[in-house]
């Protein structure tokens, strides 16, 4: 055998006269197909995510230019050389935009307040509490979600219209606290089966009743869920235009998606005026998207994993 101070070649060549080297690893060599279908992969997204980004390209480009360069082709400005700034605050002049953004934020805090609560306790009970037809009332929810928006428009108009609620903003603000949406109630549903029901059980010992445990475990562990709930809710309200071109009729009542119409003329429209306005709509969204998209992600992730 070999010796403390003796090194491990040394060892093996006595072992037989014969030095074991350790096998090497081959390693597996792939086939040009494999790299053929990366590159088709990546070309894919890459066509795909221009889809998305050329439309914002477009429209930030307008935004710094003079109204007669924005379809100038021959050439093709890429980007002005000359941003013209005065565009934004030409635009906020142009229309009554603090008015605007702020009727949308009464209309997007109070669809988030009623989507985030009776969405919420309609998943509860539809995952945690046992009650006769459950599965049923679940399916019917459920199949709503294949009916399009023109077949209850004209009944849904009529209601609010005999309740004498045209032209202002219940409308659009109380549907969300009778559920808050079928696909809302469905992602939180399955966001809630996902968490032990050993909680429940730990909880009902120390004396909780049913909201107690809603409030206190099912809601804080479903924070990613709930985030993920909220940044569609926002999203739908704040460029929703087909809701209040419909119950809105005052000017002083329109949203920022319906104040844009305020830069078409009967005979020409100030495409860079407008545009400059569309930058400032959106710029909310795509900030609070980067803001939550860890969540949106996560939420998205675990909605359906069952403990």
């Amino acid at each position: 055998m070999a010796g403390k101070g003796q090194t491990k070649e040394a060892a093996q060549a006595m072992d037989g006269g014969v030095v074991l080297h350790p096998q090497k690893k081959m390693r597996k060599k792939r086939r040009p197909y494999f790299y053929v279908k990366k590159v088709l992969f990546y070309t894919v997204l890459l066509a795909l995510s221009l889809i998305c980004v050329i439309p914002l390209y477009w429209m930030l480009r307008s935004s710094f230019m003079k109204n007669t360069d924005i379809y100038s082709m021959r050439p093709f400005i890429f980007w002005p050389k000359e941003m013209l700034w005065s565009n934004y605050t030409d635009a906020l002049k142009s229309a009554d935009f603090g008015r605007y953004a702020v009727n949308t934020m009464v209309i997007v805090i109070g669809c988030l307040a009623g989507t985030l609560l009776t969405s919420s306790m309609a998943a509860y009970a539809f995952s945690r509490v046992k009650w006769k037809g459950r599965s049923f009332c679940f399916a019917m929810i459920l199949t709503t979600m294949m009916l399009p928006g023109s077949v209850t428009l004209i009944p849904q108009f009529m209601i609010w219209r005999n309740l004498n609620l045209v032209d202002t903003y219940r409308p659009l603000i109380l549907p969300s606290f009778f559920g808050g949406g079928a696909f809302n109630i469905f992602l939180l549903r399955q966001f809630f089966l996902g968490i032990p029901r050993d909680l429940d059980d730990a909880a009902r010992i120390d004396g909780a009743g049913p909201f107690q445990i809603y409030t206190r475990i099912m809601l804080p562990l479903s924070r990613s869920a709930m985030v993920v709930v909220a940044l569609f809710t926002f999203l739908n309200c704040w460029n929703d235009f087909f809701g209040p071109i419909i119950y809105l009729n005052t000017k002083e009542n329109f949203t920022l998606a319906v104040g844009l119409l305020q830069f078409r003329g009967d005979y020409s429209t100030k495409w860079n005026l407008l545009m400059a306005a569309s930058t400032i709509v959106v710029a909310p969204c795509i900030v609070i998207y980067l803001f939550g998209q860890k969540q949106l992600i996560e939420g998205i992730s675990l909605t359906g994993l069952k403990a």
